[in-house]
Order: C-alpha cells, then sequence, then structure tokens
C-alpha cells in the first residue's frame, strides 16, 4: 500500500498599514513607499468625546501597523490609538506594532521636582495594556524611555537625512558648525557633524525657570564669522530656539539655520519664527505640521522612507540598525 502524504498549507504573511486621525498623510505615504493599500478603519468621536473604532476589513492573522503620532489633541489621540490596538487585538490580529514617530509626553521623563509624575512611562505602561507588541518611534527625547517599556521598542533617527539636507546645501566656502540646543543634546549634534565633514561643534546651555519658557545662560565654541546649524530634537514653541538664534548672531555668527525632527510649533511658535532672524528652519513629518503663506523660512521634509524601510524590515524580521549604520542608538 502505498505511502500517502498531507501537505499543510504555511499561512503567509501580511503586511496592513492602518492610520489614526493625528497624521493620515505621513500614513498614506508610508503606504504608498511599501506599495500596500492604507487599511480601512472607521473611526469617530461622540458627542460626549468618547471614541470609536471599527476595522472594515479582515485584519486576522495579519502583522498590523498602526500610524498615530498624537500631537493636536494628544490625549484624544493617544487614546484613540488604544483602541484600535484593542479593536486589533479582538479582530485577532497576529502581531500590533504601534508606529508613533513622535512619542507623546516624551519630555516628562523624570522626576525634576517632588510629587511629579514621570508621564513617559505611564503612556509605556497604557501601550502595554492595551497589549501593543511593539513599538516603533523616532528620536526620542531621552534614551531611559526604552528602558520604560518590556516590550521591544525600534528607535529611528532622523538625523542622517537632516544632516544630509545640509551637507548637500550649497555654502560656499563658509565654515559650518553644529550647535548642540543644550547640554543634553551633545551626542545628538555629534551625530550630526559625522554626516558632515568639516563641521565644528558648539553647545549652548540653557535653564528653564517654567514649563516652556528656556533662556540662553552660557555658550561653548567659536561661531564667529560661520554657518551655524542648531541641532535639536523638538521645536516646540519655539522660545529656547529664537533665543539661541539671538545668542549666536550675537557671537558673530554669519547665518544661523535650525534642524529638528519634531516640528511642533504650538502657540506662538511660528509668530516667533517669523519675526526671527533666522534664515531656515527644517523639520520633518513625524507630526502633522501646518504652515501658512508666511512660514517660507520652514521647511518640512518626509521620514515616510525612513518609516517604510523600518516596518519593511520588522515585517521580514530583519534588523532594524542596520538601516541607519548604528546611528540610531541613543547611549
Amino acid at each position: 500500500m502505498a505511502d500517502s502524504t498531507c501537505c499543510v498549507a504555511t499561512p503567509r504573511k501580511r503586511l496592513m498599514i492602518f492610520s489614526g486621525r493625528s497624521n493620515p498623510a505621513l500614513a498614506a505615504r508610508i503606504a504608498d513607499k511599501l506599495d500596500v493599500s492604507l487599511g480601512s478603519v472607521q473611526l469617530k468621536t461622540f458627542s460626549n468625546g468618547e471614541i470609536y473604532a471599527r476595522y472594515e476589513e479582515n485584519v486576522r492573522g495579519s502583522d498590523m501597523f498602526i500610524v498615530q503620532s498624537p500631537l493636536d489633541d494628544i490625549n484624544s489621540e493617544l487614546m484613540e490609538l488604544l483602541i484600535m490596538i484593542q479593536a486589533a487585538q479582538l479582530a485577532s490580529a497576529k502581531r500590533i506594532t504601534a508606529v508613533m514617530p513622535y512619542y507623546p509626553y516624551s519630555r516628562q521623563d523624570k522626576k525634576s521636582a517632588a510629587r511629579e509624575p514621570i508621564t513617559a512611562r505611564l503612556v509605556a505602561t497604557l501601550l502595554e495594556a492595551a497589549r501593543v507588541d511593539r513599538v516603533l518611534s523616532m528620536d526620542l527625547h531621552q534614551g531611559q524611555i526604552q528602558g520604560f517599556f518590556e516590550i521591544p521598542v525600534d528607535h529611528m533617527t532622523a538625523v542622517p537625512m537632516l544632516a544630509d539636507y545640509f551637507r548637500y546645501k550649497d555654502f560656499g566656502d563658509t565654515p559650518l558648525v553644529a550647535v548642540s540646543a543644550d547640554a543634553g543634546g551633545v551626542k545628538l549634534a555629534k551625530r550630526f557633524i559625522n554626516r558632515v565633514p568639516g563641521c565644528d561643534l558648539a553647545v549652548l546651555t540653557k535653564m528653564r525657570p517654567d514649563h516652556n519658557r528656556a533662556e540662553t545662560m552660557h555658550f561653548i565654541g567659536d561661531v564667529q564669522d560661520k554657518i551655524a546649524i542648531i541641532v535639536d530634537d523638538i521645536i516646540d514653541t519655539a522660545g529656547s530656539v529664537t533665543s539661541a538664534i539671538d545668542t549666536l548672531y550675537d557671537r558673530g555668527a554669519k547665518e544661523v539655520y535650525v534642524t529638528a525632527t519634531h516640528g511642533i510649533f504650538s502657540g506662538p511658535a511660528c509668530e516667533r519664527i517669523r519675526q526671527s532672524p533666522v534664515k531656515e528652519i527644517v523639520v520633518t513629518d513625524t507630526v502633522n505640521v501646518r504652515l501658512g503663506p508666511d512660514d517660507p523660512k520652514i521647511k518640512v521634509l518626509s521620514v515616510a522612507d525612513i518609516l517604510a524601510r523600518t516596518i519593511r524590515n520588522v515585517f521580514e524580521d530583519e534588523s532594524v540598525s542596520e538601516i541607519f549604520a548604528g546611528d540610531n542608538q541613543l547611549f
């Protein structure tokens, strides 16, 4: 009697990209880079503020990536992400990855005074409670945020892309100097100058007397007759960065540029930039940057290609750090 063999079909992995309402344009660009269709999900907010989410296609067994960068309505958009994660769990997605190019509450990463919360840690707890499997984020404010999680956290960086923008910009023979926005950002600035040959390093130090207020205190370095490029991770109200710009011009800088990964531009930020002598501010689309015709000094570069390559490597179980040649390490 002939032996009979049974062929068992192996399920094929499915890559699915969904977007919350915080930055759908970025999610669409990522999906386009990956040559997949952006998944259909119904999201709405009831009159009492409660959020509803329902996936309008089968996600069972999928490797799902949910793109959400909470910013404009940060608390609602964070809650929306948690609800989308739970809905995906209940719909039997195989693996769920939260793609959070901008990590909310990242600046509250330690206790600076008595009786303060560590809200960056709380966000990590909430994501894990929702049972997300993995988190992708970009240029975290501090490295310890990775340690707040017990699940994998893939850290990406936009610094090489931002550095290349200035590397290939025509400055003639004028020397360049990268300026760390504060003492804690020196490593960020060093990663920047590693991509820009001949670029020097300078450091600003500042004191924060209150939230969203910073005063430039000391300056270390030489910017006389040089083009200074302030390198930071976040621009929020632009108070500290415009103060730094004035300091560099006072120190003899020929021109001052600013680059940062996350352009939040809240409150008076855009008006401060309009009135500032800065030549150009270069940020990325990790968050939804809304600019008007009066904001020609602000340039937005897309991180869609970086995110798409990272998602592809995670999906195919390949190395993420190889994409950045080690430049994504925070320590």
